[in-house]
């Protein structure tokens, strides 16, 4: 524990990783949300699959996927963890006029897993954006936030 507690401040004031080792290995779980709202024709292209990049859900959900695995390398101070699960869903919500993204992440470890699963998210929703903003400059990514978490200390927090 660097600084006297769990911080990301060293003794000297200067940025450090959180040690860890103390802490018990537990079951964590956390689940991300975002949404990307856009115009009701660019909805439909995606629904009808003929995006002329192709298959804009199922590239979206594989970026998500390898995003969370690789958020210690994007994130600073962020631990590499031992992900044993991740999923990606993504689906139109026509009331909202938008792709709703659903992003969870397990592990078994001495810390959450919120960062990848916010990751996750992000760049799903990001992937979505790339591939459809030729035909709509418009879309925006709106609501990334952590809606559910479980396991280790802080105990379990879910929100919509």
């Amino acid at each position: 524990m660097s600084g006297g507690g769990f911080t990301h401040f060293d003794a000297a004031g200067n940025a450090a990783m959180v040690d860890v080792s103390a802490k018990p290995i537990t079951a964590r779980v956390a689940t991300a949300r975002a949404l990307v709202v856009m115009e009701p024709a660019t909805l439909a292209m995606i629904q009808a699959g003929s995006a002329k990049k192709g298959d804009v859900l199922g590239v979206a959900r594989l970026a998500g996927i390898m995003a969370a695995k690789r958020t210690a390398e994007l994130i600073p101070l962020c631990h590499p963890l031992p992900i044993s699960s991740i999923s990606v869903d993504l689906e139109a919500d026509p009331a909202a006029v938008a792709v709703a993204i659903t992003a969870t992440v397990r592990t078994t470890g001495q810390t959450g897993v919120e960062m990848e699963a916010l990751t996750a998210a992000s760049v799903a929703a990001l992937t979505v954006y790339d591939m459809c903003k030729a035909v709509d400059r418009s879309m925006r990514i709106e609501g990334v936030r952590v809606t559910h978490k479980a396991g280790g200390k802080s105990g379990e927090f879910s929100q919509n």
